[in-house]
C-alpha cells in the first residue's frame, strides 16, 4: 500500500486476498463466480478444499470427531430462527467460513481478506469501489470487518461518506476483514461454540440481542459497512439455499 494524498490510501487489488464459499456440488455457482470475478482478484474457492462444509454430508459423529463443539442454540424465543435447532447447512457454512479464515493466517500477508459467497453478486464498479473505499477507510482509523453487503436489522449509525457503522445485522455473502479482524474472529473459536456465521460476525461487533451469545463471543471489533452495499444476493427464489437444505440437527439419528 502506497499513501495516495488527501484522497486517502492507495490500496492495490493485490492488497487484498480473496475467498469464495462453494459446496463441491455446486460447480454451476462456482462457475457464475468465476465469470464474474474481476480478474484482479483471483479466488480460492473452498470447494478445492477436503472439509465439512457440504449440510447434506454432515452429521454429529463427523462434526465431534474433528473437535468441533456446537453451542446450545435452540431457546424459547419468537424469534422463528432461535427457536428451532441448527442446520447442518449452518453448521458446514460457518465451518467454510473459519477455513477461509485460518487459510488467510497461514498461506497470505494481504493487509485485506476478502470472503465471498457462491451466490454473490457484484454490484457495478465493484473492484474499484472497493479499492477507493479500503483507502479512505484506512485514513479514518482503524477498522476490523467491513460489510460489502448485508440485511441491517437494527438502526446503522452515521460514519464517513458511502459508509455506516453497522448495527446488528445479518448475512455474510460479502465481508472483508483485516489482519486484526482475522486474529478476533479466530480468537473468539467459533469451532468451539459453533453458531451460524451471519450471527458470529455482528456478535463482535455490537451488543447482540441474544444475551448468550454476548457471554460466550464478547464484543471486540470495529465494524464499518458500504452505503449503499457494492455486493448483494441471488434472490433465494432464483438460487435456492445450499444452507436452508438440510436436515435439523435435532433431526439427527
Amino acid at each position: 500500500m502506497k499513501p495516495g494524498g488527501d484522497e486517502g490510501t492507495r490500496v492495490a487489488a493485490t492488497d487484498v486476498r480473496t475467498y469464495v464459499v462453494n459446496l463441491r456440488r455446486r460447480r454451476d455457482r462456482r462457475e457464475r463466480m468465476e465469470r464474474i470475478l474481476p480478474a484482479e482478484l483471483p479466488a480460492v474457492f473452498t470447494s478445492d478444499w477436503e472439509g465439512p462444509f457440504d449440510g447434506r454430508s454432515l452429521d454429529l459423529e463427523t462434526i465431534s470427531g474433528l473437535g468441533h463443539r456446537l453451542f446450545p442454540w435452540r431457546i424459547e424465543s419468537g424469534n422463528p430462527w432461535w427457536s428451532r435447532s441448527l442446520k447442518f447447512g449452518e453448521i458446514g457454512c460457518s465451518l467454510a467460513h473459519l477455513a477461509c479464515w485460518r487459510d488467510a493466517v497461514d498461506n497470505t500477508s494481504a493487509p485485506y481478506v476478502l470472503v465471498l459467497e457462491d451466490d454473490a453478486v457484484l454490484e457495478p464498479g465493484f473492484l474499484p469501489r472497493l479499492l477507493d473505499g479500503l483507502g479512505r477507510l484506512t485514513m479514518e482509523g482503524a477498522f476490523d470487518l467491513l460489510y460489502l453487503g448485508r440485511v441491517p436489522l437494527d438502526p446503522d449509525q452515521p460514519a464517513l461518506p458511502g459508509f455506516v457503522v453497522p448495527g446488528y445485522s445479518h448475512c455474510t455473502f460479502g465481508y472483508l476483514l483485516t489482519r486484526r479482524g482475522l486474529e478476533q474472529v479466530l480468537d473468539a473459536a467459533l469451532d468451539q461454540a459453533i453458531v451460524p456465521v451471519d450471527e458470529f460476525l455482528p456478535a463482535l461487533y455490537t451488543d447482540h440481542p441474544r444475551d448468550d451469545l454476548q457471554e460466550r463471543f464478547p464484543r471486540c471489533m470495529e465494524a464499518r459497512a458500504f452505503d449503499p452495499p457494492i455486493v448483494r444476493q441471488l434472490p433465494k427464489d432464483e438460487a435456492g439455499s445450499d444452507t436452508e437444505d438440510s436436515a435439523f440437527v435435532s433431526e439427527a439419528p
